[in-house]
């Protein structure tokens, strides 16, 4: 305990000494020590850089104190601490706007329901026009099917020929276009889902997704 007494007296009388010569010169100012207080200086000394150090006021008072550099792995910590907390912000930054957005385009609840309903309408207008199509493409190729029969062992008519290609062609064609519609159905589904779950997690308030109407296509698929 002593020796630590006299440890800090010394440091203050070194403060005190520096301070009245500095006083002397310009006036009250800072005081910079390391190596626990041994080497001071009214600027930093050569003997700090690199190392940790204090910076007190004419009083003896600690400031402000500096840790010593970052070692390279240190530096790539707080890096990539420093990303990671910017990355946060963003992301919540985000989420905000996205937030607002949906409480400005819904009023209420029902306003979801709404959407949902003309978005899907016009999928599924889609989706019937596309069954419709395979419908009729199977029929005609039916036809072309039952005239083949007659020419089991001889050559088909090209016409006939032509027929059963036009017709696997457009019955190609609309299953690849339902498929597509049926996929848009699936995301508008699970879209408005994704707004009612976070509009009544913002506002308190919950709405009864609107049920399929007869005769639409369910988003399952279709069988061919």
């Amino acid at each position: 305990m002593v020796s630590v007494l006299k440890y800090s007296a010394s440091l203050v009388i070194l403060v005190t000494a520096l301070s009245t010569q500095a006083n002397a010169q310009t006036g009250p100012g800072r005081f910079f020590c390391c190596e626990g207080g041994r080497i001071c200086g009214d600027s930093l000394p050569e003997q700090c850089r690199g190392k940790a150090y204090r910076i007190l006021d004419s009083g003896g008072n600690v400031l402000k104190e500096v840790g010593p550099p970052l070692t390279p792995e240190q530096k790539a910590q707080a890096a990539a601490e420093a990303q990671r907390k910017k990355e946060q912000e963003e992301h919540a930054k985000e989420l905000r706007r996205k937030d607002q957005a949906l409480l400005d385009t819904y009023a209420t609840p029902q306003d979801i329901d709404l959407a949902q309903s003309k978005a899907e309408a016009d999928v599924n207008l889609s989706i019937k026009a596309a069954e419709d199509r395979i419908a009729a493409a199977r029929k005609t190729r039916k036809k072309f099917e039952d005239e083949a029969e007659f020419y089991k062992k001889k050559t088909v008519p090209p016409e006939v020929a032509k027929g059963l290609r036009d017709a696997d062609h457009e019955i190609k064609t609309q299953q690849e276009l339902l498929d597509v519609k049926q996929g848009d159905a699936a995301t508008i589904k699970a879209k408005y889902d994704a707004d009612r779950k976070r509009y009544a997690e913002l506002t308190g308030r919950t709405a009864t997704p609107p049920p399929a109407k007869p005769g639409t296509t369910p988003a399952t698929g279709q069988p061919r």
